[in-house]
C-alpha cells in the first residue's frame, strides 16, 4: 500500500511560526507587567490577536493531519488524533475530483473523494506526499466516478 501523508516540512514550519507567536505572546505579557510603556488597549488587542492566530494555526494543524493509504482495491483513511481509520473498498466511492488552480507559476492540485456513508476526504499536491501516485491510481481504477470539469465563464 502507498501512504499519502502530510509534509513533514509543511508542518515544521507552521510549528516555527507557532512557536513564534508564542515567544511574542510572552513578550508581550512580560513587556506589560514590567515596563507598560504603551497603553492597556494596546497590550490587550495584541494579546488577543496573537492568541487567536495561535489557536487557528493549531486548529489548522490538527484537523489537516490526515493519512490516505490505497492499494489493493481499498482506500484506508487515517485520522491519527481522532484515532479513527476507515477502510472503504473502490465500489465505496461515489466520486473524486481534481481541481487544478496555477498560482505563481505553480500548479496546485487539490484532490476531493466522495465516500458512500457521505464522508470525504481531501488532499493537495503541495501538503501531501505522493500526491501524484494517488491521482493515477484514481484515474485507472475510477476514471467513471470522476466529476467532469465544469466550464468556466
Amino acid at each position: 500500500m502507498i501512504h499519502c501523508r502530510p509534509k513533514a516540512s509543511t508542518y515544521f514550519v507552521l510549528g516555527l511560526i507557532v512557536l513564534a507567536q508564542v515567544f511574542g505572546l510572552i513578550y508581550t505579557l512580560n513587556h506589560f507587567a514590567t515596563k507598560r510603556t504603551y497603553p492597556t488597549f494596546i497590550y490587550l488587542s495584541l494579546t488577543v490577536f496573537l492568541t487567536l492566530v495561535i489557536l487557528l494555526i493549531l486548529v489548522k494543524m490538527m484537523a489537516g493531519f490526515k493519512i490516505i493509504s490505497f492499494g489493493k482495491d481499498q482506500i484506508i483513511t487515517t485520522l491519527p488524533l481522532r484515532r479513527k481509520s476507515t477502510t472503504y473498498n473502490l465500489p465505496q466511492v461515489l466520486a473524486w475530483e481534481e481541481e487544478s488552480v496555477i498560482t505563481n507559476k505553480r500548479e496546485f492540485k487539490q484532490l476531493t473523494l466522495v465516500f458512500e456513508d457521505k464522508n470525504s476526504f481531501t488532499i493537495s499536491n503541495h501538503e501531501h506526499l505522493n500526491y501524484n501516485e494517488f491521482s493515477v491510481y484514481l484515474h485507472k481504477k475510477l476514471l467513471k466516478k470522476k466529476i467532469k470539469e465544469r466550464k468556466k465563464p
